[in-house]
């Protein structure tokens, strides 16, 4: 055995702020119905293996990945009506939300989200050393405009993060209170839209791009489009904040069989989201028979869950 000099101790102690963290995630189960993850339990159309199979071979896997993936954000921003130089991609919404509190959190600076809210947005804040601070949504989930510009002048934020629909209620932020938000305010205002496609139509906050410069607008391809396993996320801004992002996303960040699926998905979007009326018709079917036992107060949902709350322990 080799010898070696002093030894202090048999590890480096974590971050001092990490130490009592337990790792974020929940449950993977094995299980027939599984529901606490927000899947689409439908898997992806066949057609789309099938295609994804006969493209594979294209793919130079010896060679690195489109480092911009332009051809992916080509397609996104067609589909969006945005410039590709202000749409960016990368590993699910959450990494493009972990590489906004990067390059506009971190020590000294605030980020705002809602209460309640995506139980992950605390993680990224504590990961990136972004202080949070919160606003309370009124009983029925719903956040006011007013409500909205007092908690930003309050907080001063120099990021806003809220979700739309909100996770775990499901409700919608109006478009009234993004833009209070916005005006209020010196901060870029996240608007994560993971599950804005089970929504009705108009609920997105994608209109508001043009008028509102600091407005960035968050999806994923990991439910509507049933590719959780995927791991693709996209956002839509100004092209300053795809170049902000630019400085501290990891070089070939999103992998070439990424990039080509996300393509193949886009080119058979309406057989990929051909399964959003019945999610939704389902959803209200099982809320009207919740909500008919009468001990049970289901919140209504724009997304593709619903909130139960009981009085029974």
């Amino acid at each position: 055995m080799r010898a070696v000099g002093h030894v202090s101790g048999e590890r480096v102690p974590v971050r001092e702020d990490l130490a009592a963290v337990v790792p974020y995630g929940a449950p993977q189960l094995d299980v027939p119905v599984r529901l606490n993850t927000n899947e689409t339990a439908e898997p992806p159309p066949a057609a789309f293996l099938e295609e994804l199979a006969r493209r594979l071979p294209e793919l130079a896997l010896n060679r690195y990945p489109d480092r911009d993936a332009l051809a992916l954000r080509d397609a996104i921003a067609l589909r969006l009506g945005w410039a590709r130089e202000g749409v960016w991609v990368a590993n699910g919404s959450n990494e493009i939300l972990l590489q906004l509190l990067l390059a506009y959190g971190g020590p000294g600076r605030r980020v705002l989200v809602t209460r309640p809210g995506y139980s992950m947005y605390p993680e990224l804040a504590r990961t990136t050393s972004t202080s949070l601070v919160a606003v309370d949504l009124e009983a029925d989930g719903t956040l006011a405009p007013e409500v909205a510009r007092a908690a930003v002048e309050r907080h001063d934020p120099d990021i806003v993060l809220v979700a739309s629909p909100n996770n775990p209620i499901g409700t919608l932020v109006p478009h009234e209170a993004v833009r209070s938000m916005h005006d209020a305010s010196r901060a870029l205002v996240v608007i994560d839209e993971a599950y804005v496609e089970f929504a009705p139509e108009g609920s997105s906050v994608l209109e508001l791009l043009d008028t509102c410069p600091r407005l960035v607008v968050s999806r994923t391809f990991s439910k509507a489009f049933r590719l959780a396993g995927l791991r693709l996320g996209y956002l839509a801004a100004r092209p300053w904040v795809v170049d902000d992002l630019q400085r501290v996303r990891l070089p070939y960040h999103l992998d070439a069989l990424t990039q080509l699926a996300g393509l193949v998905a886009l080119g058979m979007e309406d057989a990929f989201l051909d399964h959003r009326a019945t999610v939704v018709a389902e959803r209200e079917r099982v809320r009207a028979a919740l909500e008919a036992r009468g001990d049970l107060e289901v919140a209504p949902s724009s997304a593709n869950f619903l909130l139960l709350r009981s009085e029974r322990p």
